[in-house]
């Protein structure tokens, strides 16, 4: 509480030639501007910037500015933390100074504020996303699945929540502490895994179990660890098969597995991409059944026949644990997170385990040597696919992970070679984003490698569609984080305002469209992808920040749906 406010004059008395007294406020002013002259250029700069300084932490002085910035930017902890103890040095400042350096400083702050809001929009314009796709999901389709803006319902696949345990750790990197601890409550009070249904083991392991083990390492909370250790446990019996190769789908309340009704297979990124979070769970109970299971599989697939220079094929089959379809090569749908996931469980397990390294590096030799190519009128590299030694120009968005792990790599000691091939294919993303009408990229794409012209994208009409995914957004975040390219940020956030622009629904969500070639009509399809919080968002927001220590690449490895689990210290040699 400040004391009531007081009429205290201070008279100041000059003496001039002619002896007259003077209180005077003009003469004062100019008194003061003939001293400030009196200063050199570099003195008043120096004085100035200072100032301007004092006022930004000033403006920080008022709670109610601190709120609103809360909000406004979704500012880490950290941030905050600061801000709240300059709040409380500024306290000891006298009034008069501080008006002082309000009055001096305000055209300098002005331009500061001017430069630096760049940033903070961007950050600001990625929680403004969120909150809006939030509003939407929490409004029609609280506790379910997937929200369907369009009719305002939802959508169930395993009936678990999925959206809101893949959107807890972005919530909690964001800074969203209500919306985040709203959806804690429904995980204590609601979530359960004793219910009779089918799930697949690929997508309940890298979103509900990825998520809860992330969401336990960023807050500490042991209720995420206990829900994590009941879902691992009822997802076990999918590995009770005659190969060991898990089925791909479970049911979690009766404790029984089975393969798709159509076919005995498995495809092969299901079964070799759930090893990240089956590994930390056995670290953290400190129970190698978890583990032990996921890295027999890799050991059958790392000395399986059927690879071409360390390519795999796309099934497997969970009775003969063989390759089966054998002559089809990609890096899409089907195939494109075993080759992520070798690199992240050598660097997850301290760089100790050789047999995915060797895998690794041999794997993108055979990437270089038979799908990697070149359009024909521009020159952009893209990654094709091969069946049976034909190449197909034909590249997936899906395949847009592949820059961001090259990049990862190198960073991680590979050959430099890595993120020369990673700078040209993230153009590439970039193009198929660029050189569709909306600013969206389809889910497909063919390269017209012609000498011509024409087109370097041709679009099929089947291929027009765009389901917010997050692969593109995810490779700009690390090919950031390991150049500082500002470039990378501005393509980063040219897909956020088309997003805005294109699939955002005025009720609340976003929504996957039809047609990326349509800007007027681009035909909504009435489905918000969990993916699209807990993957797209999170990787702008962290793409837009300035704290490099905000999950470092050096601590955290991310899981295929943006999970972020601790890197191991290295074993003793």
């Amino acid at each position: 509480m400040y004391p009531p406010s007081r009429k205290d004059f201070i008279s100041l008395t000059l003496n001039d030639p002619h002896s007259h007294t003077y209180n005077n406020g003009k003469h004062r002013r100019q008194s003061c501007w003939r001293k400030w002259k009196q200063l050199s250029r570099l003195q008043r700069s120096l004085i100035l910037f200072l100032l301007a300084l004092l006022l930004i932490f000033g403006l920080l002085s008022y709670p109610s500015m601190t709120e609103q910035w809360r909000g406004k930017q979704c500012l880490h902890n950290t941030q905050l933390t600061v801000m709240v103890l300059l709040r409380d040095s500024l306290k000891l400042m006298s009034w008069t100074a501080y008006y002082t350096f309000i009055s001096y400083s305000f055209l300098l702050w002005t331009i500061l504020f001017v430069v630096s809001t760049g940033a903070v929009d961007r950050l600001a314009a990625v929680c403004d996303a969120f909150r809006h796709a939030w509003k939407g999901y929490k409004e029609y389709a609280w506790g379910h699945d997937e929200l369907k803006p369009i009719s305002r319902s939802f959508g169930e696949w395993f009936g678990l929540g999925l959206t809101l345990i893949d959107s807890l750790d972005t919530m909690w990197i964001l800074g969203l502490k209500e919306e985040f601890a709203e959806a804690k409550d429904w995980v204590e009070k609601e979530l359960s895994f004793d219910k009779n249904v089918d799930v697949n083991l690929f997508e309940t392991t890298i979103r509900i179990l990825g998520g809860l083990l992330s969401t336990y390492h960023l807050t500490g909370d042991q209720l995420f660890l206990e829900k994590a250790k009941d879902l691992g446990s009822r997802l076990m019996p999918a590995f009770k098969t005659p190969s060991k190769i898990p089925f791909s789908d479970v049911n979690i309340g009766k404790g029984i597995a089975h393969p798709p009704r159509w076919t005995s297979d498995s495809t092969l990124a299901e079964v070799t991409s759930i090893q990240l979070e089956f590994r930390e769970l056995s670290r953290l109970t400190q129970e190698p059944q978890y583990q032990e299971a996921v890295n027999e599989v890799m050991r059958l697939v790392h000395k399986l026949p059927g690879k071409q220079d360390g390519l795999v094929p796309m099934f497997i089959n969970t009775n003969s644990g063989q390759f089966t379809h054998k002559g089809v090569f990609t890096l899409g749908a089907r195939a494109d997170s075993y080759y992520e996931y070798l690199l992240k469980q050598w660097i997850q397990g301290g760089k100790a385990e050789d047999d995915l390294l060797e895998d690794y590096l041999q794997a993108v030799e055979g990437v270089k040597k038979h799908l990697v190519r070149q359009t024909g009128p521009s020159r952009l590299t893209f990654v094709g696919e091969l069946s049976h030694s034909r190449f197909n120009p034909k590249m997936d968005h899906l395949v847009c992970f592949l820059p961001g792990t090259l990049a990862l790599g190198a960073h991680n000691g590979l050959p430099g070679d890595h993120m020369d091939l990673a700078v040209q294919l993230m153009e590439t993303c970039h193009q198929m984003y660029q050189q569709m009408e909306t600013g969206l990229s389809p889910e497909i794409v063919h390269f017209s490698m012609q000498a011509s012209d024409g087109p370097n994208l041709i679009v099929k009409p089947a291929d027009r569609h765009n389901l917010l995914r997050p692969e593109t957004v995810e490779s700009l975040f690390y090919m950031y984080r390991f150049t500082k390219d500002p470039k990378y940020r501005d393509w980063g956030w040219d897909i956020l305002l088309s997003f805005n622009n294109y699939t955002k629904v005025p009720g609340g969500g976003y929504t996957s469209i039809n047609n990326v070639r349509d800007p007027v009509n681009p035909g909504p399809r009435d489905k918000m992808e969990s993916f699209f919080l807990g993957e797209t968002l999170k990787y702008l927001y962290l793409l837009f920040s300035d704290d490099m220590e905000l999950l470092s690449l050096d601590k955290y490895v991310f899981n295929t749906e943006a999970h972020a689990l601790p890197i191991w210290p290295s074993p003793p040699k």
